[in-house]
């Protein structure tokens, strides 16, 4: 019997399959050992890395921070390929821009000593559900001041907390109960019907709002509260890549053979063999056949002796909820309670240009535009602007993608990111418009409120792009996150292969699973969709003994 080599087929050509495919090629090219496909159902590689330009600057559509720079792999392998300079503009490549301006709804600019104590608040709050401490920024004081019912918080949060939404909302009830507030009557002048209190909520729930587009949780009351703190993040300053996240996946990809890679290659069914029953081998053709069958959405066929399953999360959900039949025999309930349980959210990224007509500098900031916190009244409330759209209502900000930049950017998660997919451009520019009308419509001048409507505050687009990732039947979302009911252990059932044990007569590892859905302190990053895409390429190369140590 003439025996074949081993054929490994990578589902998916997004970060963790194309680092996958890397390996295995880099570590046996030599020896020739595997016969390595990668097959991808959409018509490019990067899947939710996407690079793009937009009003003549690059800009992504996708991944776009490298999460610290000390120790993250993505980092290095721009350094490598001298990724991190650029002549052309791309997005953020200044870092955090200037001191945004928070605006509330009516538009009331809001004076740094309302807005900084909430901020420091919401900041020493989450970085105690991550387990850090209290933020550098927060002086000694406030430290005092939230150290006296921090105790008390956290002891509750152990007893009766589920979610990071709660538990932020019980510090912001600390805070306001320990007498922490202020009461000054001179700060508040010139905010029309807002009371101090209903700022504060205002600019707290305008950092909620923001953390939603982080975590990819579109309400944080889903964010489990205990996972929080087994999430890690590299030491050193977050940065953007200035040649763009594409150019990463390119590197990882130049080193494979032509064809390696086929486009447009849509898996629509694997069949694996959970077991043998002691049945002997098929032989096809005097080969032994292959224990895992690939179909194709052309009818297409392929066999592979391992198959690593990159698809995103949102994919894998769609694939145990109906009845598409993607995995047969079904997974395991071990697997598929993991990715029921775990959270899968939906983040889009709205750019809008300027209208080439509008030239205004602001006054109170260096670019041609300022970088805008917003603060909404709350949905109910009587006082709210009745035609700011609904999906505008949890944006937090819209600020320039760099200094002087005529594109601006702004973050929607959860359900308005669902409904910016839908809607129309003119729409879009419409509910943006009103919102900006609301906001800008008054400025402070040497801190008194001018009540008089200005024309000069005028905004105009002339044309927008967003993205859509709830909606392409590729990902079906943007990013997981660890949903109340779930754990790191569901991350780590998730990064389980199939077989889970080894079954008499069954063949060992045929599915194998990777992307940042499987990685437990890593998740939802392009540096864990790495770490993931080298973990199932160095399992396989223990199993035929080509790698002594992980690395």
């Amino acid at each position: 019997m003439v025996v074949k080599k081993p054929r490994i087929v990578i589902i998916g050509a997004g970060m963790a399959g194309l680092t996958a495919a890397n390996k295995l090629h880099t570590m046996t090219a030599s020896k020739d050992m595997f016969e390595l496909c990668v097959v991808e159902g959409g018509t490019r590689i990067g899947g939710r890395i996407n690079t793009s330009e937009f009003g003549g600057d690059k800009i992504e559509m996708g991944a776009t921070w490298i999460h610290g720079i000390c120790g993250s792999p993505i980092h290095k392998i721009a350094q490598q390929i001298h990724s991190l300079e650029s002549n052309q503009p791309w997005e953020c490549m200044d870092g955090n821009l200037d001191e945004p301006l928070t605006i509330a709804e009516g538009g009331f600019i809001i004076k740094p000593s309302i807005v900084d104590p909430i901020t420091n608040l919401f900041n020493t709050l989450m970085d105690h559900a991550q387990g850090k401490k209290l933020s550098d920024s927060v002086s000694d004081t406030e430290k005092s001041e939230l150290h006296s019912y921090y105790h008390k918080l956290a002891k509750a949060s152990n007893l009766s907390t589920e979610s990071v939404g709660s538990f932020l909302r019980q510090g912001l009830d600390g805070y306001w109960s320990s007498g922490s507030e202020k009461n000054e009557e001179d700060d508040l002048k010139g905010y029309g019907k807002w009371s101090r209190k209903l700022l504060e909520e205002g600019i707290f729930t305008m950092h909620e709002n923001t953390q939603r587009t982080y975590t990819s949780s579109g309400d944080i009351l889903a964010l489990d509260y205990r996972a929080e703190s087994e999430y890690q993040m590299f030491p050193g300053e977050e940065i953007t890549i200035a040649k763009g996240y594409l150019s990463i996946i390119e590197s990882l990809a130049s080193v494979l053979p032509p064809g390696t890679v086929q486009l447009g290659r849509k898996v629509t069914r694997i069949e694996w063999q959970p077991e043998r029953n002691n049945e002997p081998m098929n032989v096809e053709n005097g080969y032994c056949s292959r224990p895992v069958k690939l179909h194709f959405c052309d009818g297409s066929v392929m066999c592979a002796d391992h198959v690593i399953v990159t698809v995103s999360l949102g994919v894998l959900k769609a694939a145990i909820h109906d009845d598409s039949g993607m995995f047969y025999p079904p997974l395991p309930s071990f697997k598929a309670k993991a990715i029921s349980r775990l959270g899968f959210g939906v983040v889009n990224k709205l750019f809008m240009q300027l209208s080439p007509t509008y030239e205004r500098k602001d006054e109170q900031s260096k670019g041609l535009f300022p970088s805008l916190q917003m603060v909404f009244h709350s949905p109910n409330s009587d006082m709210r602007h009745k035609k700011i759209p609904w999906w505008m209502r949890r944006t937090a900000s819209l600020c320039p993608i760099y200094n002087n930049s005529s594109v601006l950017l702004s973050w929607f998660a959860g359900e308005e990111a669902l409904a910016l997919e839908s809607l129309k451009d003119e729409e879009i520019i419409d509910g943006v418009s009103t919102t900006l009308s609301s906001f800008l419509s008054h400025k402070l001048c040497n801190g008194n409120l001018n009540t008089e409507k200005s024309n000069e505050y005028e905004v105009k687009f002339s044309k927008v792009l967003k993205t859509q990732w709830g909606t392409d039947p590729l990902f079906l979302g943007s990013y997981s996150y660890v949903a109340v009911g779930s754990s790191g252990d569901d991350l780590d059932a998730m990064a389980e292969p199939l077989p889970k044990e080894k079954a008499l007569a069954s063949p060992p590892l045929q599915v194998l699973f990777a992307g940042e859905a499987t990685h437990r302190t890593h998740y939802s990053t392009t540096h864990g969709a790495y770490f993931s895409g080298l973990r199932e390429a160095n399992r396989l190369l223990q199993h035929y003994h080509c790698l002594g140590i992980y690395n």
